[in-house]
């Protein structure tokens, strides 16, 4: 989906993303306990986070009311109005996370980097080549946590696509544990991967992780 097609999404996102979780169907199953999973791996009070893809700001929302300074980065111009909302010390980014960071943040340092459901845009290749970059804007002990639409192995992402039928979005490129983990250790990166639901995991990546 381009720009314009995520600004006419941004006023219904939040109600699909309920619906699609309450029904446990692809692709939103397990998003709470997704957000729930994140928020816990997070100290906020006082950390300098980075949202890439922020979209409507949910998660970055909890950790802003829990203390944390939000940086968020995203190309829909409506979905950053959405997050200011929520987030009104917030410091925003209209940019395309495809082409890396903005040029502002190239000195900026962060506790965490987080992703939710945003870096499926990209294909293998550019995901692992975006983490190498993440690392030099990773304080000291810093993370890089991404969530998102995930399967063990690929013929889990089949049945899954199957179930799904029409709604399937053939245009986003989802990570599979079997394949994904193996290509970061060919980078000299070690992850941990964490299955949430039939179609979504948590990826995470300390500062300490890279070879």
């Amino acid at each position: 989906m381009n720009k314009k097609g995520f600004d006419r999404w941004s006023d219904d996102y939040d109600k699909d993303v309920i619906s699609s979780n309450n029904l446990k169907s692809y692709p939103f199953d397990g998003y709470f306990n997704v957000i729930t999973t994140v928020n816990k791996l997070i100290k906020p009070s006082g950390a300098d986070i980075l949202d890439i893809g922020i979209g409507s700001g949910k998660l970055s929302t909890i950790l802003y009311k829990k203390g944390a300074k939000i940086c968020g980065v995203d190309f829909s111009r409506a979905m950053i109005k959405k997050a200011k909302r929520t987030i009104p010390y917030g410091e925003f980014y209209l940019f395309d996370f495809k082409d890396g960071l903005p040029p502002e943040l190239k000195e900026r340092k962060f506790n965490y980097i987080i992703s939710t459901y945003a870096i499926h845009h990209l294909n293998d290749t550019n995901k692992i080549k975006l983490i190498k970059k993440l690392f030099n804007h990773l304080k000291p002990y810093g993370m890089i946590i991404i969530a998102d639409i995930a399967f063990e192995t690929e013929a889990k992402m089949l049945r899954c696509k199957k179930k799904a039928g029409d709604i399937w979005d053939d245009d986003e490129i989802y990570i599979t544990k079997e394949t994904f983990l193996k290509l970061l250790n060919l980078k000299g990166i070690t992850a941990k991967y964490t299955q949430i639901s039939s179609c979504a995991a948590v990826i995470t990546i300390s500062q300490k992780s890279l070879k």
